[in-house]
């Protein structure tokens, strides 16, 4: 005899209960992964959200079933926030929090004390698109073992995607309840499938959460984390790799070192926390004008280190200028205007280490430091 969907949804319940405890007490306490973080809170809410419709058909249905379906798609906003953690700092909770207001809006908006599908068609349509979402960001990682791992979770969540196509299809032309639509859509082959979901979610936790926090660890190792450009030895370790990779194509480049003008009299007269809004000012007008192929490095204090590959000593030259007229544009905080910069530049040269190119551009910094601050030195 086939389980009822009172059975199905509490072995939904106790499961989520004991995969949030896991990934709360062995993944996340072990790594402090985003990933495990935004899954705990995932599956909380999925708790809560199956809890509700334990109430369908009882008194409390009015307000218990709304809640289910907006719980259960912001589960799902935080499950497609933990998939977009493994592959950028973005957190698209602002974005998410669209399904979740629409799906609360089509509950009560229909009759949610008498009808368990009171906002039905919105609920599924919100699911099978945030389904689709998280298989998207999934599918997109590097190959590689965590990856792989990610990418057969991404597989599930596209087959739940077109599962809840599926049922919103079935909605709309059947009825939700049809005895096709309880069939092949109903609670017992969801409650089933997500159930699955969930287990495979477990299975890669432990390779993705671990690959993400070695990650972040190499990041605070290579980065600055006042700018979040790459940090000196991060920089020297690239730069060099680099080098070795024109010299190979025999290709042109140009190495530019910048110094923020009279930065100390920011930091003696505005306080250091007003210094280092002007260094992330800096690095983040360096990154908006820069290219994804350029090297940003905060190489020390308030100097930085650039390296522009394929660019020679005139478009570097203008590189440091499109910065220079934004920098001109921006103002800090407390009103006052940021520093100037003086840059010294060389032009990469094959026989040149990348020891010997900092200290010619160091000396062009110098030279324009000495000739007045606020311009660029070619050398």
């Amino acid at each position: 005899m086939g389980l009822d969907v009172l059975s199905l949804r509490v072995a939904f319940v106790i499961t989520a209960v004991i995969m949030a405890a896991l990934f709360y007490f062995i993944s996340f306490r072990s790594t402090r992964s985003a990933y495990s973080r935004w899954w705990c809170l995932s599956l909380v809410l999925f708790l809560a959200g199956s809890s509700g419709f334990l109430l369908n058909g009882t008194d409390h249905q009015v307000w218990a079933n709304p809640a289910g379906n907006t719980l259960t798609v912001a589960g799902c906003v935080l499950a497609w926030a933990a998939a977009r953690s493994l592959r950028t700092t973005v957190r698209p909770l602002r974005l998410g929090a669209v399904p979740v207001l629409v799906t609360l809006a089509a509950a009560v908006a229909g009759d949610p004390a008498h009808d368990t599908w009171s906002g039905g068609a919105v609920f599924l349509l919100c699911m099978a698109s945030l389904f689709a979402v998280i298989a998207t960001d999934l599918w997109r990682l590097d190959r590689g073992d965590p990856e792989a791992a990610a990418r057969w979770l991404a597989v599930l969540a596209a087959l739940s995607s077109v599962f809840y196509v599926g049922r919103c299809g079935g909605f709309l032309a059947w009825g939700p309840h049809s005895d096709r639509f309880q069939t092949w859509f109903g609670s017992q082959p969801t409650i089933l499938l997500n159930l699955v979901f969930l287990i495979a979610v477990c299975f890669t936790m432990s390779a993705l959460s671990t690959e993400q926090s070695l990650r972040d660890l190499q990041r605070r190792a290579t980065h600055d984390a006042l700018t979040g450009l790459l940090n000196r030895d991060g920089f020297e370790r690239l730069a060099t790799a680099e080098l070795a990779r024109l010299r190979r194509s025999r290709s042109s480049g140009s190495l530019l070192l910048a110094d923020l003008d009279q930065f100390k009299a920011i930091n003696d007269t505005q306080g250091h926390a007003v210094g280092d809004e002007a260094l992330r000012r800096f690095a983040e007008v360096c990154m908006r004008v820069g290219r994804s192929t350029d090297l940003i490095a905060r190489y020390g204090g308030e100097e930085f280190a650039v390296l522009l590959p394929g660019a020679d000593l005139d478009r570097a030259a203008e590189a440091a200028g499109r910065v220079a007229d934004a920098l001109r544009r921006t103002t800090l905080s407390v009103g006052i205007a940021m520093p100037t910069v003086s840059w010294g530049i060389v032009a990469i040269d094959p026989d040149r280490t990348l020891e010997e190119l900092l200290l010619a551009a160091d000396q062009a910094l110098y030279d324009a430091k000495q000739q007045g601050r606020d311009r660029v030195v070619r050398r």
